[in-house]
């Protein structure tokens, strides 16, 4: 693990002292799990943002407070959406030699051939249930939809066994995605059409 950051134990957790935090740039933070108690710490946001970059969602690092050093996994982050701010982060300290569950999110690879006869490509799972050790726990699982025609759809159990990693979602008939058929405008123009007849000559009829 080459990637580490810096953190401080965080004293004062008055909502006060958690406001001047943010405000001078810092992310406060927990760190918990392994052999550790639940320790208040805060770390410099600029590193935390580059850090999660380099490392990833689903990355191990090493998290420094002060003499300590954490193996740790970013277990949860919060977000102020209209300053696009991190106001939180959540730590898990990790056992590197046991298993670990994980949300990874899917990326669709490829032109779906359906796509090419008109279809819509619909993405119906952002991500899926895995269990592995830490180091093994992938930053994202790639589905391969090139070949998926018109009304076809790819699920979980069609993904290849690959990686050292298990899936763990309950349902794997689940489906990732599907190719819809275009949709027929004419035909809804003509149905429409057809209607506004059809109301036009009842209110005939009524008067």
């Amino acid at each position: 693990m080459s990637n580490q950051l810096q953190a401080q134990v965080r004293e004062d957790l008055k909502r006060s002292a958690t406001r001047k935090l943010r405000e001078d740039g810092s992310v406060p933070a927990v760190v918990y799990g392994y052999n550790q108690n639940s320790k208040s710490i805060f770390l410099d946001s600029v590193d935390f943002i580059k850090t999660m970059r380099e490392v990833g969602r689903n990355g191990v690092l090493t998290l420094v407070v002060e003499k300590d050093k954490f193996p740790v996994m970013l277990h949860d982050v919060q977000v102020d959406p209209l300053k696009d701010q991190v106001v939180h982060a959540d730590f898990y300290v990790v056992n590197m030699k046991e298993e670990v569950d994980a949300e990874v999110t899917v990326s669709l690879v490829g032109e779906p051939a359906g796509v090419k006869d008109g279809g819509v490509l619909s993405q119906a799972l952002n991500e899926i249930s895995v269990r592995a050790l830490p180091n093994d726990v992938p930053s994202v699982i790639e589905v391969d939809v090139s070949q998926l025609s018109i009304n076809d759809s790819i699920t979980i159990s069609d993904i290849p066994k690959e990686g050292k990693y298990e899936i763990t979602n309950e349902d794997l008939e689940e489906t990732i995605a599907s190719v819809l058929p275009p949709r027929q405008v004419e035909e809804v123009e003509d149905e429409t059409a057809a209607e506004e007849t059809e109301q036009t000559e009842e209110a005939k009829d009524q008067e």
